[in-house]
């Protein structure tokens, strides 16, 4: 490996940019050229042993650099990550230099053998792997403190040096994706394995469960449509949709996590080892070393932060959920003046003035969630959580749990305290479109209007220049650059949780609510992918098995839409009728049911295998082959 990594040549001559970094204007002369010098240097010496070149612009060199590295220096770094590739005999293993030969489509000459994504992946992970080894600081700024093993590409974010890291797109690729993707307007699967060469597997597993979502969902809808026809003031019939509803939202879900191991599996980040989470940007203490590491680098008291959490996050968290609750019964006030309104005047406007006070709390909703998402933001990343993933929970905890009683607070009022049916119905009907047309404009059609705007302004300049640069280049840079960032899928995964909420906890109330969210989904794959090619920066690929803690997430709500649904047919006439004398015995029953529903869907999720069969032996078979060679190799060190 030693010998391989010294032969790496990083002066090659077909330079290929990958990948941008933005240093702030004004940058000192010193720091760029102990960044940049850091960046070529060998690793020996604690480089990244990369490529790096100057964009030159009509104005000379505007601190922006472009990163590339040379075919040999990737397929290293493709080991270092540990990259799963396809082999000869069609299993998965993890990429080793050594054995380059055995992998599938691999030759010397062919430098498609790592997908774009893949190489920047590599050049982002080198680049976060740059660590201080005697400075005490960042030459030229004496503020930015640096100590032995210092991510020194957080440190200069951190201070506003160093302004973004982005991978630069393929213009050539990304034009034959959009127009595969959603440049014809046609019924069938996105292109899944091709959004995954471009954009990672994030991106494809979320773009995966929308289709995979939108798809379970049609047979909710089929349903549906007869019992709005037929049964849509004999709510004794929603009895039998409630229970296949139960079904439904339990089978789904198991069968998705099969889905995602076949295509996970085949992408090889099934079988990706998990890696030592270093500390996230923005964690700060003072300075100590890691019991597992050995090495320096900030320590914070988990007490500190568990006083922050228990005795500022909870509260304030509790006291939005209370403000959330106080504004729902602001709305119950104009409903009930809406009705009033109505009675005494019988006339066509008053008929639609029934619908406002629910829209008005569609779009109240919406602020509000987007307000708190932010102060969410705030108080986790206040709270100093050393890793990213932890960061990552108690941010999903505090938006879920808001998000939630927001949206369904109302809903479960009017179901289990009004008892109003015909309002339930039309709640929830008007919450679910509004929020959907409201998600759709916000997300997708403003950013996109903007985004074109300032594309078209950006093209005028440019074009008004006289340059003898590669214009090309220059304007792909500086147009990409000045786009928004992609923020992850956090919000298009919590989208598609309120939209299972609504569909899974009251739909046999509504039985429309699943046509609505099957059209909107459809809508938003093309919004979404629309999103992804033209508004944002092209997001660097992350590598994942699973949706992550969204999973957990969507089984917690089906959990509870059991519980809402057995006490929904319990207060069904129907079933109300088979205990005319005594409500106890009613109750006891629908416990029962509950109880039983609830052990009927642990039992299918604990029989429907995770992964299947074939997945399980190639995983097994992998596992024995990996002792195997390990066991021949502790015998070759004991034979000498």
């Amino acid at each position: 490996m030693k010998e391989s990594w010294s032969s790496v040549d990083t002066l090659e001559t077909n330079f290929r940019p990958l990948v941008v970094i933005e240093l702030a204007k004004g940058t000192k002369e010193e720091t760029i050229e102990w960044f940049t010098k850091r960046i070529v240097d060998k690793k020996a010496n604690g480089g990244a042993q990369l490529l790096i070149k100057p964009l030159v612009t009509e104005n000379g060199n505007e601190n922006i650099y472009l990163v590339g590295a040379s075919h040999l220096r990737l397929l290293l770094g493709a080991e270092n990550v540990g990259l799963v590739k396809e082999c000869n005999d069609n299993s998965m293993r993890a990429f080793t230099y050594s054995s380059r030969k055995t992998f599938k489509d691999f030759a010397d000459d062919n430098q498609n053998f790592l997908t774009m994504s893949e190489c920047q992946y590599i050049i982002k992970h080198e680049l976060e792997n740059l660590r201080a080894k005697d400075e005490k600081m960042i030459p030229g700024y004496p503020q930015a403190k640096l100590y032995p093993g210092k991510s020194i590409v957080r440190r200069l974010l951190t201070n506003g040096i160093l302004v973004q890291i982005f991978p630069l797109h393929d213009r050539e690729e990304l034009k034959k994706l959009r127009h595969t993707w959603y440049g014809q307007v046609k019924i069938g699967y996105q292109p899944l394995d091709e959004i995954r060469c471009y954009f990672g597997e994030t991106i494809a597993l979320y773009f995966g469960f929308l289709e995979y979502f939108t798809f379970a969902l049609i047979p909710m809808a089929v349903i549906g449509i007869p019992y709005y026809v037929f049964a849509w003031e004999d709510y004794d019939k929603y009895v039998m949709f409630a229970t296949f509803n139960l079904l439904w939202s339990t089978v789904i879900l198991e069968v998705w996590k099969r889905i995602c191991a076949v295509m996970t599996y085949r992408w090889g980040t099934l079988l990706m080892k998990r890696q030592f989470e270093e500390p996230r940007p923005g964690f700060h203490g003072v300075l100590g070393i890691n019991p597992v590491t050995g090495r320096e680098e900030p320590v914070y008291s988990s007490i500190k932060r568990q006083l922050r959490i228990y005795f500022v996050s909870v509260p304030f968290v509790c006291l939005c959920l209370y403000f959330s609750l106080y504004v729902m019964m602001i709305y119950f006030d104009l409903e009930q003046w809406a009705l009033d309104y109505h009675e005494e005047n019988k006339s066509h406007f008053s008929s639609l003035m029934l619908y406002v006070p629910s829209i008005i709390y569609a779009v109240v909703i919406e602020i509000m969630n987007r307000i708190y998402r932010y102060a969410a933001e705030f108080l986790t990343s206040w709270e100093n959580h050393r890793l990213e993933s932890s960061y990552q929970n108690h941010l999903i905890l505090k938006v879920l749990v808001f998000n939630f009683l927001n949206c369904f607070a109302s809903l479960f009022y009017i179901a289990f305290v009004l008892f109003d049916m015909k309002l339930l119905r039309q709640s929830l009907a008007t919450l679910l479109i509004t929020s959907q047309i409201l998600n759709q404009f916000a997300e997708s059609l403003l950013p996109y209007w903007l985004q074109k705007r300032h594309m078209k302004k950006m093209k005028e300049r440019m074009h008004s220049l006289k340059m003898d640069t590669d214009l090309s280049l220059v304007e792909q840079v500086n147009s990409e650059k000045e786009m928004g960032t992609y923020l992850g899928t956090f919000d298009d995964y919590l989208e598609l949780f309120l939209q299972f909420g609504y569909v899974s906890l009251f739909s046999c109330v509504y039985p429309l609510a699943a046509v609505f969210a099957v059209l909107n989904n459809i809508t938003e794959i093309y919004s979404d992918a629309l999103k992804m090619c033209r508004v944002y920066k092209r997001p660097f690929a992350e590598p994942t098995a699973n949706i992550g803690v969204w999973q957990l997430a969507f089984e917690t709500m089906s959990v509870i839409s059991v519980v809402t649904n057995c006490i929904l047919i319990g207060m069904s006439p129907q079933v109300n009728a088979l205990f005319p004398d005594s409500k106890m015995d009613l109750i006891l029953t629908v416990a029962l049911v509950e109880h039983l529903l609830l052990a009927i869907k642990f039992v299918m999720a604990f029989v429907i295998p995770d992964k299947p069969r074939d997945i399980q032996i190639k995983l097994a078979k992998l596992e024995f082959e990996s002792l195997e060679a390990l066991k021949q190799q502790l015998n070759g060190n004991h034979s000498f």
